[in-house]
């Protein structure tokens, strides 16, 4: 016999989970007592959303859920972003919230909310657990959901008292799910449009980036030679080193990258999920759109493919390799317009003045991040730049969230890539004010003895939306604030600050942070001018002067 909490963190230990990230509470206590004698590490957090961040992050970079534990009410409110963000993320996530007793009720309402139908629209399975001889179960079952595509949260309410509950004790092994490959029918369908294509172009979205999917995806785009782009949640999925990269759909239209899009009569969408802000608006004249992902299209306004095919990618893609390598003689009729996209994208790439400009800080940021160093973005305007000028070669190293695109997350992001990645260079790239929605788990990095580098941009202003306030033409208003001085702050906290005060500085200063070791905060003043000057005049202005076709 064993009680609840025991068969609880059996279960997990029997998945294979390392760590908890969270903040126990009163009605966990029985699971924390099981914790301590357990071999998962409990990471405790200063606030249950960045928990939330933390384990989706893991389910991420790894494919296996991440699980974080909260206390009932408002600790397991504030996993309602979190869990959001892995929900439209597809981050495969355990929430495992604590709840009074069930068998009695000694606190009447006290603190009681029903945390289980709140959470319903934001997971893919919200249970109570009701009794202690069901856990071993609810457990396997709720990593099997989290899982399979497509994946997500899943939230399961444990009551303190079915906690301290004796049942037998037992475990569920696990087995491999395979999924199946593509009907023969629709990969021969997909396998004759793209033959009848004479400007055909490959996208690479979201699911792509799935631990699981990246070895395969490589093979198509070399085997068949049909140039590619991708959208921002689709960034590294093939080594952006080779010459059939055109660029990130960073914005849905008007880009340097849309001059290809634009002129495709076929792209194969591998992967996209219509979470993602659009990389693309359909509807241009005889241009089709063929859908490759493990899951059937979300048909919207804005995308709603002519043929699909839906199967495990990497065997499915290989499948269709295998009936196009060497038939395509126009897979590279796009290519010529790449110099001009990527040079277009590169300008100014190396412009001294300061405060630095967002072109010159991604430049500045990629030449201090080898190639597997992962950079976790928090939401701001700099991820626009970033999904347009930063190369990637390795899928999950630049870890951005173009679904939710909630602020807060990416310093929560970068302490669990670097619990998972000690051995590789993490940065957190926030906005000043994104950072400081979760800046007190500097102290969370510093007591888990991270390396870790955080890079604030500094511009004393919610950015994005002053920039979108600017665009449409209305005047300055409620979008500055002040800042502390990050300097101390970071010190306070025991980790290193530094401010660059000079563009020079600005490589030398993150280098000899990560040098170091430990947690270092860097902040650098940025020049949001080109915010205006290039996304908005210079891309209406290239509308209305149109690059001359170099598309035979």
């Amino acid at each position: 016999m064993a009680k609840g909490s025991d068969l609880l963190v059996q279960a997990l230990e029997n998945e294979g989970v390392e760590r908890i990230f969270g903040i126990p509470g009163e009605e966990n206590l029985d699971v924390v007592e099981s914790l301590r004698t357990s071999s998962i590490e409990l990471v405790l957090t200063r606030h249950e959303q960045a928990a939330a961040f933390m384990a989706a992050t893991y389910g991420r970079l790894t494919g296996r859920p991440g699980v974080c534990l909260s206390t009932l009410g408002p600790g397991a409110l504030n996993f309602s972003t979190g869990a959001a963000y892995a929900h439209l993320g597809a981050m495969p996530m355990i929430i495992i919230t604590g709840q009074k007793g069930i068998l009695s009720a000694r606190q009447a309402r006290f603190q009681i909310v029903d945390v289980i139908g709140s959470m319903r629209p934001i997971t893919k399975l919200a249970r109570q657990i009701v009794s202690a001889s069901s856990i071993p179960t609810l457990v396997r079952d709720a990593f099997r959901v989290a899982m399979e595509e497509r994946p997500g949260p899943v939230l399961l309410e444990l009551p303190e008292d079915i906690a301290a509950e004796e049942a037998e004790s037992y475990t569920v092994p696990g087995h491999p799910i395979d999924i199946p490959v593509a009907h023969p029918k629709a990969i021969e369908r997909a396998a004759a449009m793209i033959l009848a294509a004479e400007r055909p172009l490959v996208m690479l979205g979201a699911a792509a980036s799935r631990p699981r999917s990246t070895s395969d995806l490589g093979g198509f785009v070399q085997r068949t030679g049909i140039p590619f782009f991708t959208t921002q949640m689709g960034k590294g999925t093939v080594a952006h080193g080779t010459q059939l990269y055109m660029g990130t759909a960073a914005l849905s239209e008007r880009d340097y990258v849309h001059e290809a899009i634009d002129a495709a009569d076929l792209i194969i969408a591998i992967g996209h999920d219509t979470v993602e802000k659009p990389p693309f608006f359909m509807g241009q004249p005889n241009q089709k759109v063929l859908h490759v992902s493990y899951s059937p299209a979300t048909v919207e306004e804005v995308y709603h493919p002519d043929a699909e095919v839906v199967g495990d990618l990497g065997p499915t893609l290989k499948l269709l390799a295998d009936r196009l390598e060497g038939r395509l003689p126009h897979a590279g009729a796009l290519l010529p317009l790449r110099e001009h996209i990527l040079a277009r994208i590169a300008d100014r790439a190396d412009e001294d003045r300061f405060p630095v400009t967002p072109q010159r800080l991604v430049r500045d940021v990629r030449r201090v991040i080898p190639e597997d160093g992962i950079v976790c973005l928090d939401n701001g305007m700099y991820k626009i730049w970033f999904a347009r000028n930063y190369r990637t070669t390795v899928a999950n190293t630049l870890l951005l969230d173009n679904a939710l695109a909630t602020m807060g997350a990416g310093l929560p992001s970068a302490i669990s890539a670097a619990l998972l990645h000690p051995e590789r260079r993490v940065l957190a790239v926030c906005g000043d004010g994104g950072f400081l929605m979760n800046s007190q788990e500097l102290e969370t990095a510093v007591r888990l003895k991270l390396n870790l580098v955080v890079l604030i941009i500094d511009d004393s202003a919610y950015g994005m939306i002053r920039w979108k306030q600017a665009v449409d033409t209305f005047p300055d208003y409620g979008m500055t604030f002040t800042n502390p001085d990050f300097v101390q702050y970071a010190r306070s906290y025991g980790a290193e600050g530094h401010r660059v005060n000079a563009v020079e500085d600005l490589v030398p200063t993150l280098d000899k942070a990560f040098q170091a070791g430990g947690v270092h905060l860097v902040v650098v003043p940025i020049d949001y001018s080109e915010n205006i000057r290039v996304l908005v005049d210079e891309l209406r202005a290239k509308v209305k002067d149109p690059v001359p076709d170099q598309v035979p």
